[in-house]
């Protein structure tokens, strides 16, 4: 009864898209130059979509624009200001709001290639971020990943991401309902605000990816069967994205905090210090994960042998129970024409008696040695 509920169980873990490696239209920037637009990896939304909060400590506006050019104007404005886009695939949007922010063809370049690890740029007049919006998709059952490109340029903070649905959800309604202090802050602590709701977001998953170690060592103290071999593999890729997600990411929460960026105020990098101790919270436990699903993987060999070994032992115990008895039969089975023996009226039952009482000594020895 127990193997159903380990196939259950284990029904849910399995390898994560985000394993694979980001080649789809890797190709086509063969050859290129440097700054081509050329969007490589997944197409996730068919139409790409531009949203705008604009807001200070008294207003808040936010719509949908029809045209990329409908956002230009909030560049100039004292309010803050937040454009999102949904979707990198469209390049010639992309390079339009490229030239009229200023920003590098180099950045727009990364910003449409979601293979980027976690960095930080400074050019002075802006700062580009690149990091990895990681969630856990209940329909699929998976990890998923999705490239975040955030830009903080004056009082505009421009984000980019592959599609739509994030966990930016919670921000926007700390923006609309004016809870916390975002309302009273500059583009800083907003841009600050979003890399916080991606960082709690490892939260999340870290909790799903231990919930998937519990379950698996509870298969593993039991009868593992090769299902958790899968799950295992499966775990420690996941364990080692995670690693390559949020390792590069405390190197870019270190810069922002340390005071040497002119668009990260002073009141503003304590914040990020806070985001620090949180990316560094999340790898300790990644490492800690990796530790232990590398012991799952010694803990599933060493059950595997031990079975091995315990069938081998019962084996060879019948084998050694068999010994005596084939060689009893093995004397009175050869064709000798003079053996007294044969001719005796009680020779059978007295030789059936002779194997079960050999027999049993044998099985009660073994038994008090507890090799049985």
């Amino acid at each position: 009864m127990i193997k159903p509920n380990i196939s259950q169980a284990l029904a849910g873990i399995k390898h994560s898209g985000i394993l694979k490696l980001v080649t789809k239209g890797a190709a086509k920037k063969t050859g290129q130059s440097p700054g081509t637009l050329v969007h490589v990896g997944e197409k996730k939304v068919e139409e790409v979509t531009i949203s705008v909060i604009d807001y200070d400590a008294s207003n808040c506006s936010e719509k949908q624009v029809q045209a990329v050019e409908d956002c230009f104007p909030y560049r100039d404005t004292r309010t803050v200001t937040w454009i999102n886009v949904n979707g990198l695939h469209d390049t010639e949007l992309i390079s339009k709001i490229g030239s009229h922010f200023g920003l590098h063809p180099l950045v727009l370049e990364d910003i449409v290639h979601t293979g980027q690890r976690p960095k930080m740029e400074d050019f002075e007049s802006y700062v580009f971020i690149v990091l990895k919006m990681l969630y856990y998709s209940e329909l699929d059952r998976e990890v998923k990943a999705e490239q975040v490109g955030l830009i903080l340029i004056g009082n505009v903070v421009i984000s980019f991401q592959e599609a739509a649905g994030d966990v930016f959800g919670p921000v926007r309604e700390r923006i609309r309902k004016a809870r916390g202090r975002i309302r009273k802050q500059g583009a800083d602590y907003l841009l600050y605000a979003l890399m916080d709701a991606v960082v709690d977001g490892y939260f999340v998953i870290l909790e799903k990816i231990g919930e998937k170690i519990e379950v698996i060592e509870d298969v593993l103290m039991s009868d593992p069967p090769p299902e958790a071999l899968h799950a295992i593999h499966a775990l420690r890729g996941e364990a080692i994205f995670l690693r390559k997600s949020v390792w590069p990411l405390r190197e870019v929460i270190n810069d922002l905090e340390s005071g040497d960026q002119a668009l990260i105020t002073e009141p503003v990098t304590i914040y990020f210090r806070d985001i620090y101790d949180h990316t560094i919270q999340v790898v300790e436990t990644i490492e800690t994960y990796r530790d232990l699903v590398s012991g799952m993987h010694d803990m599933y060999l060493s059950a595997i042998s031990n079975k091995m070994n315990e069938i081998m032992k019962v084996l060879t115990i019948i084998a050694t129970i068999f010994i005596p008895l084939t060689f009893i039969a093995g004397i009175y089975g050869m064709n000798f024409e003079h053996m007294p023996e044969l001719h005796w009226r009680w020779s059978y039952p007295t030789l059936w008696a002779v194997l079960v009482t050999a027999s049993a000594v044998m099985f009660v020895y073994f038994k008090n040695k507890k090799w049985l």
